[in-house]
């Protein structure tokens, strides 16, 4: 757990520079591999090539940056929605993500989000912050067999 100051940053759309989106495609792709056991190495070089738009049209973008400027996590929050929450594989377990989170329900109003089933740690931490299964689906929302559980919070 981080016993000091994190320092989040607001990043707005005209702010999204091709070096802050590589950068933080890195977080995603460092955190998926740790995260996303159940995905292939292919499967997730596919997702990726999603990422940048994603990260670029996200109403809310909210990234944590370390002492040398550089992106260790972000939120990606639109219509009281978590679309996103990525940490990067050296920094989990350490608070951040709670951090972001509480400060999305807070100032963000975040009420619901979605969350893989075949990603167990995660539906548990959110879990933890207070969210709760509503609804599952057999598939991701591409078709693929993984399983999607929407969680409010409550």
């Amino acid at each position: 757990m981080y016993n000091f100051y994190i320092k989040i940053i607001k990043i707005d759309k005209n702010n999204r520079d091709d070096k802050l989106i590589d950068a933080l495609v890195d977080v995603w792709e460092g955190s998926v591999l740790v995260t996303h056991l159940f995905l292939s190495k292919n499967e997730i070089e596919k997702i990726k090539l999603y990422v940048p738009n994603a990260l670029r049209k996200i109403e809310n973008l909210l990234v944590v940056i370390n002492d040398d400027n550089h992106p260790i996590a972000f939120m990606g929050i639109e219509n009281q929605k978590l679309e996103m929450l990525f940490v990067s594989a050296k920094e989990r377990n350490n608070g951040i993500g709670t951090k972001l989170i509480q400060l999305g329900i807070k100032d963000y109003s975040i009420k619901e989000l979605t969350v893989n089933e075949q990603n167990p740690n995660a539906k548990r931490f959110y879990e933890n912050n207070g969210f709760r299964v509503y609804k599952r689906t057999q598939t991701d929302k591409q078709g693929n067999p993984y399983p999607l559980l929407y969680m409010k919070l409550y």
